[in-house]
């Protein structure tokens, strides 16, 4: 597969013993150097560096479109341990421009395991780097916030670059340099460069296999990842998963129940497109749920802005406060932008004049109080910035998709949902009962 920002040949290290490893510098647009080994594919990464906080789940991060043009630091030490598997993909492909850990693991051992993912990362042309400190990268990051950054390797490493000496000033200018030309993330519009190139469906399943679906979701894909039409699926609903550049009488046409905006990568401020086709659906009075992007688009619907965080949310480990509850959830984050809305009493929204009514935050991040879901108050629609599929991640969050499901029926003035024959609630907030377990 063609990978985001590499280039050289994908090249096997030979050992993952370190001095076996060939050489493999990383160049932040702002001087910092970090001189390791080369992982994965060898050649060159380019694209913006962030960090991951989570200890598992590098398989779910790994193929996360919303990571597309990113270089992924794993700030966990050791990471390859478990492996690579069928069923925790949540794409087709590995997106990541880039991938930077501390220790690889030199085989991976669990039973779930059905391969090395060095060997995941050279197939996919994904070029890495090793044997750094990840820590000090990360407090780097920190400080300066994520930034445009470059792995190089192989063919691609300057002669003179690997070592500190005559001569490595002016090889590590070439490199910085090559990332300084690189796009900055703020400014891009990338929904389109992940979205499915054609809308498919994804039928109920589980305890409501094979029956007539409990609600019709049309899924607009900025990014999907596959374990969101899954909870709805598993929760009775028919979901047609449609590309990025879907317009609204597409839309319109399937008769949806509900509408939902997935995650993504880019600047939300770039989808002048996106924002237009909801508001579109909120005139038209159709439910909407929205996740991580689909949470920025709808606070810019609204008529609120979005900014750029220094370095992001990204983990599987992030608090969170449900205000309509008190409830703390531990949640997954992978975000790099925010809605810029009042967390105190609910706003008018300021689009067109409060055309929308009123809105309140109904999540706050409480490492930072960064705004982390939006609920409108005079129209059925609601958002969380993180990421309630749980994968990978905790699942503190999955009753969100029990409540998209009641307020889409609520809509139609349909009765409860038949029985699959649940037992108590998933979550006292939630509008319909959970699936069991087929």
């Amino acid at each position: 597969m063609a990978t985001n920002g590499s280039a050289g040949a994908a090249t096997a290290p030979g050992s993952t013993g370190t001095a076996a490893r060939p050489p493999a510098i990383l160049v932040l647009e702002d001087g910092y150097v970090l001189r390791g080994r080369a992982y994965g594919a060898q050649g060159r990464a380019l694209g913006e560096i962030v960090f991951n906080t989570g200890m598992t789940g590098y398989q779910e991060t790994l193929t996360d479109p919303s990571y597309h043009r990113q270089i992924i630091t794993m700030t966990a030490p050791h990471i390859g341990n478990t492996g690579i598997n069928d069923e925790d993909c949540e794409s087709s492909r590995i997106w990541a421009a880039g991938f930077i850990v501390r220790d690889p693991a030199r085989r991976a051992s669990n039973w779930r395991s059905r391969g090395e993912l060095e060997d995941a990362l050279i197939d996919s042309g994904v070029v890495g780097l090793s044997h750094v400190d990840t820590r000090a990268l990360t407090r780097h990051l920190r400080e300066r916030g994520a930034m445009r950054a470059g792995i190089f390797s192989g063919d691609a490493l300057p002669i003179g670059a690997a070592h500190e000496g005559p001569g490595s000033a002016a090889a590590i200018d070439i490199c910085l340099d090559i990332v300084r030309r690189t796009p900055t993330m703020a400014g891009r519009a990338l929904a389109g460069e992940v979205t499915t190139s054609a809308g498919y469906v994804v039928e109920p399943s589980g305890a409501f296999a094979g029956r007539e679906p409990v609600a019709v979701v049309a899924a607009i894909d900025l990014g999907i990842k596959s374990r969101t039409p899954a909870q709805l699926a598993e929760r009775g609903a028919r979901v047609h998963v449609l590309p990025q550049s879907t317009t609204l009488a597409e839309v319109l046409a399937l008769d949806p129940d509900g509408v939902f905006f997935s995650n993504g990568p880019g600047d939300p401020a770039t989808a002048t497109a996106e924002v237009e086709l909801l508001r579109g659906v909120l005139d038209a009075g159709i439910p909407f749920f929205g996740i991580c992007l689909g949470n920025q688009l709808l606070g810019r619907a609204l008529g609120y802005g979005t900014y750029k965080l220094d370095y992001g949310h990204r983990g599987i480990n992030q608090p969170v406060l449900d205000r309509a509850t008190g409830r703390v959830e531990i949640t997954s984050h992978n975000h790099g932008f925010a809605v810029d809305a009042p967390t105190g009493a609910p706003t008018t929204a300021p689009f067109d004049s409060g055309r929308y009514g009123r809105v309140e935050v109904s999540h706050v991040g409480l490492n930072d109080g960064v705004v982390e879901g939006l609920r409108a108050l005079d129209i059925p629609a609601f958002s969380v910035q993180y990421h309630p599929e749980a994968a990978a991640g905790p699942h503190d969050g999955e009753h969100l998709f029990d409540r998209f499901i009641g307020l889409m029926r609520s809509r139609r003035g349909a009765p409860s949902i038949p029985d699959a024959g649940a037992a108590a609630p998933a979550h006292p907030d939630s509008p319909v009962k959970p699936i069991k377990e087929a």
